[in-house]
């Protein structure tokens, strides 16, 4: 991968994070792919397409208040974009649940998120 198409997957994935952070799923939305496989981190597997990651978010968020802020971004050797990012996740309480590092793995397809996938750090 050249360094304009890193600089361009770069920036998709920070408006991504940027969006999720605050909790604007339209615009998450639009750096999606329509078939998007999303994992559910809390629950195991997957959603498919925008409207059920609409809908995962909307519990998710009823639920817990995730934050994730990416530390590094870098092309794996097999193309795919590790993403190392820092999670804060609190109940709607305030209380912590999880605070540390993991990373997103992801296929970008023709500009836009294809696929996701979350490995412990």
């Amino acid at each position: 991968m050249d360094e304009e198409q890193m600089l361009k997957n770069q920036a998709l994935i920070k408006k991504a994070y940027k969006g999720f952070n605050n909790r604007e799923i339209d615009a998450v939305l639009s750096v999606m792919h329509p078939d998007i496989h999303w994992p559910k981190g809390f629950e195991g597997g997957y959603v498919i397409g925008h409207e059920a990651v609409r809908e995962y978010w909307t519990r998710q968020w009823s639920e817990i208040n995730p934050k994730v802020e990416p530390v590094t971004i870098i092309e794996r050797p097999d193309g795919k974009i590790e993403v190392e990012v820092y999670q804060l996740v609190k109940d709607l309480q305030g209380n912590i649940l999880f605070d540390g590092k993991v990373k997103h793995v992801y296929v970008i397809t023709d500009g836009l998120l294809q696929q996701m996938d979350i490995e412990l750090s």
